[in-house]
């Protein structure tokens, strides 16, 4: 018989591919051209050749993914997933099919003459009766109350965060392993995992190696329709286990071995009367692993705390619940989660587990919600719908529609009053978030309160003041002074006072400003932390304003708070897109208000991604830039953590740029290391053409608009996050002339290259921020893991559907039992508080 390809199908890592962006896109089947559908008729002729033929992929190829409901569509995915996952992890795959080898002396006696037909594991796997703990213990109980869990093992088993029999319950499997294709010897095909279940002729310990200092066993396994070696290379010692006609069931690959086709350190089983197999013939577990502790016992221990202690685990969702969700009952979930009967069981079983996390999240963060908002009452601002409208006719342009829903949500929490507004605005550099803010700070004013905006530079300070002063600039009367801004709104009948305070503000004037705003006569207030300083006084202010929110602590934003009315209103504002899923996730106790619409207008900024071999042409490319009147900036990587060592490499990179790579123009630095006087000397020099190019950390992040800048070029493009560069992009492209995105990545990753690829390709900041979530996971999405970030170990980031119904059922029973009191709700209050117990000991 004629050899055949043994390379991985093309389908195979396009389809990885086309899963993971249809998860990032919220499975509309928009991630391939003409639909999954398409993909898979076009492909199920080497589909259904490369993978067994069970009833699960059957089910997979005959479903029309068109036709399925978005959840059905995530399961559906799901189940995709796991099957690639089963099918090898090596790059380049299991092959098709391969060559069939002659065998001489144990071999086997036939050759397939066609795919080996699927036959249920043998021997049969006994309905699983779900026992309690022994008496007097829950499943709480120390982990070394299972047998064979001593001291040392219980040390080992606390590396894995696992302490308690319910810790290990939860302990999930990575993926599993899928040994459920069982054939008979002569249907052995090389490089296709599958088990076989037959009797041992012997078994034997045999040297091997150099100087045969390699001890391996090797033993001989027949049924009735040939034989097979098998070698465990290092494992001389089973040998002594393993005696002859034992039955035993092994899974793995065979693969040629000198001319005949051997099984190498399968994963193997003895088979007694009655037994459930745990390491063969089935989907198996793989479980993160320390050292000490084997796969085989991990899994011997797991199947025990299953099989003798899963009973004590009580059910947490409330019937009507469980009924309306149609959900797995959570003792089979977790079973399922760990030895699913097959790929669909295993979505089922992921899926009620996943709602379980997310479900858990909700309620801790609504109840902690409601319970702020019944001891809270706040000021409520009657909004004059005709002054505000005066406002927004003056403007030089039309706002958005996502500026006026924006506007809409603020308003309507001013109005209510109780409980004080605290929301969260975000929108990418560009959206239009300030008139948004000015819009609810002169709804305050209107009303006789006084607002407030503190941001974390001085220049962004400058920045918004400027911005605001234009934005009135077409009320009637408009007059600009030192730090000072007034205009008359139509049907107020007195002018609108904005005023600027910094540390740079000259003494007389800050005297003026602090006097005004103490007396109550200054209506909006900007600054940096001087506007939380001694002295300052806001006695009027209802609303409360931070820009860049991650930038200031928790005790600075209530210090602005205190500086007013008790329990004023809150806005905190981002430019950095966050994906609804980790939004809900990281601010579910606060309401948000998406500007996902830019406004019409603005220019596309070309980015491309560079090797290091074209360096040369970037840095040419940016002085062809500079010599057409044209300003750039190029950022260095944090290289660790440490803003010693970043000031110094970007310190180091400024010097060789200046000197030798760009000596006749004029480059300026900047870092983290600078005070914020210097930091602000520098980026007025840029803005103010002082500067050609400005080198800088990613302290410009948060930066300043530079309508003269046309060229961002971020040396080591691939550590960054696609948020961030796509923040560094956003620098560019504030003016009217064309502007680009340099990217430069010495040796990035694959997960770096899609990065960096996407970015090419894709403009909109919350599309970006999803394809950024996916690729890095929630814990590296600002850069830096967030402290209390729950451990979502089932839920995944593209479970939307879910997370939304998590919540709906939620605030459901917020609404119907605030402290979650009620009998049947006692299991989830139990686990409520053991997950906010785990948080806050993973914050403190």
């Amino acid at each position: 018989m004629a050899s055949q390809p043994t390379t991985t199908p093309p389908w195979v890592e396009a389809l990885r591919k086309i899963l993971d962006l249809e998860a990032a896109r919220g499975f509309d089947n928009g991630a391939v051209m003409g639909g999954l559908d398409r993909f898979v008729v076009h492909w199920s002729e080497s589909i259904a050749g490369f993978l067994a033929d069970t009833e699960g992929v059957r089910n997979l190829l005959q479903a029309s993914y068109r036709q399925l409901s978005p959840r059905e569509r995530a399961d559906w995915v799901d189940r995709w997933n796991m099957l690639l996952d089963s099918v090898g992890e090596s790059p380049g795959g299991p092959p098709v099919t391969g060559p069939v080898f002659p065998n001489s002396g144990a071999s086997r006696t036939q050759a397939p003459t066609a795919k080996a037909p699927v036959r249920k594991t043998e021997p049969s796997r006994p309905s699983i009766s779900f026992r309690g703990p022994p008496a007097g213990l829950t499943i709480d109980a120390p982990v070394d109350r299972l047998r064979g869990v001593d001291t040392k093992l219980s040390a080992r088993f606390q590396r894995l965060e696992v302490t308690t029999v319910r810790d290990l319950l939860y302990l999930f499997p990575r993926r599993h392993q899928d040994y459920s294709r069982v054939v008979k010897i002569a249907e052995v095909e090389p490089g296709l995992e599958c088990t076989v279940i037959g009797h041992l002729w012997e078994s034997r310990v045999v040297a091997m190696g150099p100087k045969g200092r390699l001890k391996a066993t090797e033993a001989v396994l027949s049924d009735e329709t040939g034989n097979i070696k098998i070698i465990w290379f290092g494992q001389g010692y089973l040998a002594q286990s393993l005696r002859s006609n034992a039955r035993i069931s092994i899974s793995g690959k065979a693969e040629a071995y000198r001319g005949q086709l051997v099984f190498e350190s399968p994963d193997y089983e003895l088979l007694d009367e009655g037994q459930t197999p745990i390491h063969t013939g089935r989907l198996i577990p793989v479980y993160p692993l320390t050292e000490g502790l084997t796969a085989r016992n991990l899994r011997r221990i797991t199947w025990q705390a299953l099989t003798q202690w899963l009973g004590g685990t009580e059910e947490t969702l409330p019937a009507d619940l469980l009924d309306r969700t149609q959900l797995m009952p959570l003792p089979t979930a977790i079973m399922q989660a760990h030895y699913p009967d097959g790929l669909d069981t295993w979505a089922k079983a992921r899926r009620r587990l996943a709602f379980d996390e997310l479900l858990t999240l909700q309620l801790a963060v609504l109840s902690r919600r409601k319970r702020l908002s019944q001891r809270i009452e706040g000021v409520s601002i009657k909004v004059d719908s005709n002054i505000l409208k005066g406002f927004i006719d003056s403007l030089p342009f039309a706002l958005t529609g996502a500026q006026l829903r924006c506007i809409d949500e603020i308003l309507s929490d001013l109005e209510q009053g109780t409980p004080p507004m605290n929301r969260l605005l975000q929108g990418e550099v560009g959206s239009g978030k300030t008139v948004v803010v000015l819009v609810a700070l002169l709804a305050a004013a209107a009303a006789g309160y006084q607002g407030a905006v503190m941001v974390p530079t001085e220049v962004l300070a400058e920045q918004h003041f400027q911005t605001v002063a234009r934005l009135l600039g077409g009320l009637a009367r408009p007059v600009q002074e030192e730090n000072l801004v007034t205009a008359y709104l139509a049907s107020l009948g007195r002018p609108v006072s904005v005023g600027l305070l910094t540390g740079s503000t000259r003494a007389k004037v800050r005297r003026e400003l602090i006097n005004r705003s103490t007396e109550g006569n200054l209506d909006l207030l900007v600054g940096t932390h001087a506007l939380i300083q001694s002295g300052v006084e806001i006695p009027k202010l209802a609303l409360a304003v931070m820009d860049e929110q991650h930038r200031f602590g928790v005790l600075q934003r209530s210090a602005l708070r205190q500086k007013g009315l008790e329990n004023s209103h809150t806005l905190v504002l981002s430019a950095t897109p966050i994906p609804r899923t980790l939004s809900l996730t990281l601010y579910g106790d606060l309401d948000i208000s998406t500007i996902d619409e830019l406004p019409p207008g603005r220019q596309k900024i070309k980015t491309r991604w560079l090797g290091p071999d074209r360096r040369d042409a970037a840095h040419g490319f940016v002085r062809k830039q500079v010599q057409e009147g044209r300003q750039a900036f190029i950022i260095y990587p944090l290289i660790e953590e440490s803003e010693a060592i970043e000031a110094r490499a970007a310190t180091e990179e400024h010097r060789r740029l200046s000197q030798d790579v760009f000596p006749e123009l004029r480059v300026g630095l900047l870092h983290g290391r600078m005070s914020a006087r210097e930091k602000d000397k520098v980026m007025r020099q840029f803005r103010d053409g002082e500067l050609d190019i400005l080198v800088s950390t990613a302290v410009v992040e948060v930066g300043i608009d530079v309508a003269n800048a046309t060229v961002m070029l971020i040396e080591g493009a691939d550590r960054f996050g696609l948020s961030q560069l796509h923040q560094f992009r956003g620098r560019v492209g504030r003016g009217e002339h064309k502007s680009y995105c340099i990217l430069l990545s010495d040796d990035p990753s694959e997960v770096a290259r899609e990065r960096l690829a996407a970015l090419e390709q894709i403009d909109d900041g919350f599309q970006l921020a999803e394809v950024d979530l996916e690729l890095r996971g929630p814990g590296d999405f600002f850069g830096t893991r967030q402290s209390g970030l729950p451990d979502l170990r089932m839920a995944r980031l593209s479970d939307r559907e879910l997370l939304t119904m998590a919540r709906e059922e939620a605030a459901r029973l917020i609404d119907q039992d605030p402290e979650l009191a009620a009998p049947e709700h006692a299991g989830l209050a139990r686990q409520v508080a053991r997950f906010l117990n785990r948080v806050s000991g993973e914050s403190t």
